[in-house]
């Protein structure tokens, strides 16, 4: 027992010890989470004598439950039977194995992964586009909505022919014995929904339960939990609402938030201690979260002691912060600091652009984290591939790359006919559909095919003939003659891939602004030495949304964009406390110094743009500005709220009263004015 509690503070050791009845424990960043669950899975089996296989521990990576795995193994002795630690999904895989049968379903299922899904929705439609297919399918299943249901609720056409897709799709996973990702879920939910004995037995079995990283769990995940919970109430979640950045993906920070509505009976634990950051930092991330509103309420407090304060880099564009941020990284590696204890973070991906290209200049090895360098991302591929072919015809290899980009209707058989033929007769295949009579070309291919790759020709020569005559001009007319933004359309991270195309054609545009006289041949040679960097050996730096840091930590932290626009994203679908808790995050990652970058101007869907300082330099405490540091209210008009006293309303207005927002709220009938602070969100 003493080995247990040597290592936990007094707030740990609470939480710890609180075995019986539903448990939040709200860890901070950095507080030492994944010690704590693994100290209350040994003190349920090594103190209470609990059964460990009576114990159910569920998070969401495979790199976290093998490490808690280790970790509790570590600190459980002589034990038959290993407590249960995994994914959410891989529950749901045991799960199914033992129980699948009771949806008359064979147990020797196929799981199929996301490029498998996506080949059978394109065998039954291949018009609408496939990624937005299988989002919408995962969002039916998530939500719990049969096909039927999906396509009672599709107000538009699309969403009907989506909803028959989906028909057709779950009857071929049926047909084949196979289940989905979302399934592994779903159908586990499903069981225990239509079988109260197995609900209470699987109940029985799993006594005690633990969930980490809380707030990123979905409506559909709680109702699994419920189900888990049929015949005892022992559920301790683990997480920080104020980590709460996937509201993109389904998650729900409700969950966390009203955690103690869901299990009546909560015992709160907070774990404020930090084990990670030096005071400056926490002292920015703690005043900048504190301006949201749906939070539960907690301070970090530093453990490590006082430290740098926290540096703000100011530039006029991306080319000078992209500058500056490599001649600090560079005195930090130059005075003894390890590459791989730096990263630099941003909310855009299309912002990591400048900043590769900086670090090439001053020959800093890094590494792109979850996500392709801006040179690689196939959407960018594809302008190089069009730009060679107009500066060479006889560019075999970029000619087969964009010559059905967007789709003209070609397949790959008929492209490999074209190609044999032009081998035949040593010629390129532009040179091979030019110098080919239409009549002759439709031996090889279809009428229609054929005349498609002339008219294609034709393009190509008629967008290399403005080249010559205007290079600044030549980008809007590539765009124009070949429409390259709609081989994206309607795919999940369409905008992302647009943001970056225009990147790309601002860039373009800056090119020839600084070097008039250059042409196309020049610029791709410019390109060619920014994107041929040898693969990184050994030590190097780290870049990365982000996303894609929660759960990472490093000795020294670079964000750049702190800009209105880029952090905070503004605009239809964001939501202003999700992106401060984006903010907290990055800030949070940092242990010895936190260096935060903006740029006055920077290239943006194609065009230099003025920007605005983030207003989070205002909340964090860092600096004034003309933005007022201020309580910003979550309610929008036509939002439900409930207040202690008058019950439910809907809000008709809002308007400011001083630092706080007044709420116009319609109480059946009755109209009053309220404080926003004094009402939730239903």
């Amino acid at each position: 027992m003493e080995k247990i509690f040597e290592k936990l503070n007094e707030s740990q050791s609470q939480a710890v010890k609180q075995s019986e009845g539903p448990v939040l424990i709200l860890a901070g960043a950095g507080s030492g989470k994944t010690t704590t669950i693994v100290s209350r899975l040994a003190y349920l089996v090594e103190v209470l004598g609990i059964p460990a296989s009576n114990t159910l521990t569920l998070t969401f990576t495979n790199k976290a439950a093998k490490e808690m795995r280790e970790r509790a193994l570590d600190m459980i002795k002589d034990i038959s039977y290993p407590p249960l630690l995994c994914t959410f999904h891989k529950f749901g895989l045991l799960f199914l194995k033992f129980n699948i049968h009771l949806l008359n379903r064979q147990n020797n299922f196929v799981v199929i992964d996301t490029d498998d899904k996506k080949r059978i929705i394109k065998k039954i439609n291949s018009e609408i586009p496939t990624p937005l297919i299988a989002s919408e399918i995962s969002r039916y299943k998530n939500s719990l909505l049969t096909p039927d249901d999906a396509y009672k609720q599709a107000e538009l056409f699309n969403y009907q022919q989506i909803a028959k897709v989906y028909e057709e799709y779950e009857a071929y996973l049926r047909e084949n014995n196979l289940v989905d990702f979302d399934d592994l879920i779903a159908l586990t939910y499903k069981l225990l929904d239509e079988n109260p004995k197995l609900a209470e037995t699987t109940s029985q079995k799993y006594q005690y339960i633990m969930i980490d990283e809380y707030q990123d769990t979905n409506e559909l995940q709680l109702k699994l939990l419920q189900k888990l919970c049929t015949s005892h109430n022992n559920l301790c979640v683990v997480g920080d609402d104020d980590q709460s950045i996937y509201g993109w993906r389904g998650a729900h920070i409700r969950n966390i938030i009203e955690f103690d509505q869901d299990f009546k009976g909560t015992s709160t634990f907070k774990l404020e201690n930090n084990y990670r950051s030096k005071e400056p930092i926490l002292k920015v991330a703690n005043a900048l979260i504190e301006h949201n509103r749906s939070r539960l309420g907690k301070k970090l407090i530093a453990t490590r002691g006082a430290g740098e304060d926290v540096s703000i880099i100011n530039s006029h564009d991306e080319n000078e912060e992209s500058r500056k941020i490599a001649q600090k990284i560079k005195k930090l590696l130059d005075s003894g600091v390890r590459a791989n204890d730096i990263a630099i973070l941003y909310r855009v991906n299309v912002l990591s652009r400048s900043i590769e290209e900086g670090l090439n200049r001053t020959g800093i090895a890094y590494k792109l984290v979850g996500g392709l360098r801006f040179y690689d991302r196939a959407e960018i591929k594809d302008l190089i591939s069009y730009i060679r072919i107009i500066t060479n015809f006889h560019d075999d290899f970029s000619f087969k790359r964009v010559v059905n980009k967007p789709k003209r209707g070609l397949g790959k058989a008929s492209i490999e006919k074209i190609e044999l033929a032009a081998h035949a007769s040593s010629s390129s295949i532009y040179e091979y559909i030019k110098k080919t009579s239409l009549a002759d070309l439709e031996t090889l291919v279809r009428k229609k095919n054929a005349s498609t790759l002339k008219t294609f020709i034709k393009d190509i020569e008629k967008v290399s003939k403005v080249a010559t005559e205007s290079t600044y001009n030549f980008i809007d007319v590539l765009e124009e003659t070949f429409h390259l933004k709609n081989i994206y359309a309607g795919m999940q991270d369409e905008a992302e891939r647009i943001l970056n195309m225009d990147e790309f054609y601002g860039l373009f545009r800056d090119f020839v602004k600084k070097s008039p006289e250059s042409g196309l041949d020049e610029f791709l040679n410019e390109l060619t030495l920014q994107s041929e960097q040898d693969q990184v050996e050994g030590e190097s730096i780290y870049m990365m949304s982000i996303h894609a840091s929660k759960g990472l930590e490093f000795e020294h932290i670079f964000i750049i964009g702190l800009e209105e626009g880029f952090l905070p994203l503004i605009g239809d679908g964001s939501d202003l406390e999700e992106e401060r808790r984006l903010g907290y995050v990055s800030f949070t990652r940092a242990k010895e110094t936190l260096t935060l970058s903006h740029a006055g101007s920077r290239f943006y869907k194609g065009r230099r743009s003025d920007l605005q300082k983030s207003r989070f330099f205002n909340e964090a405490g860092l600096c004034e500005g003309s933005l007022k540091v201020e309580k910003n209210t979550a309610f929008k008009k036509g939002d439900l709220v409930r207040h202690k006293i008058f019950g439910t309303g809907r809000v008709t207005g809002i308007s400011k009263s001083g630092r706080e927002f007044k709420l116009n709220i319609n109480f059946a009938g009755t109209k009053r004015d309220i404080l926003a602070s004094f009402v939730e969100r239903l």
